[in-house]
């Protein structure tokens, strides 16, 4: 079974890496993307997309399931599942 993830964080590495997390609604799981540097004009990144529940890890940090739910309800609101971020 899969979930509809919500990008909630863009980071970018000194190793010219580009990690996605994507996480649920909750905040509760998440699942990380790496993306190297120069495959992101090629790529496309989209608010949501579908993880399978064996590809999401749970969230310890209480604050973090906070921070991702919240964000999670501003790309929601903002754009839809398949616009580009």
């Amino acid at each position: 079974m899969s979930r509809r993830c919500w990008l909630v964080e863009r980071t970018y590495t000194d190793r010219d890496t580009i990690v996605l997390v994507y996480a649920t609604p909750d905040g509760e799981r998440s699942s990380r993307k790496e993306l190297a540097g120069p495959t992101i004009g090629r790529t496309t990144v989209t608010a949501a997309v579908a993880v399978d529940d064996d590809d999401l890890e749970p969230v310890d940090d209480e604050a973090t399931r906070r921070r991702y739910a919240a964000e999670v309800d501003h790309v929601r609101t903002a754009h839809g599942p398949d616009d580009p971020l």
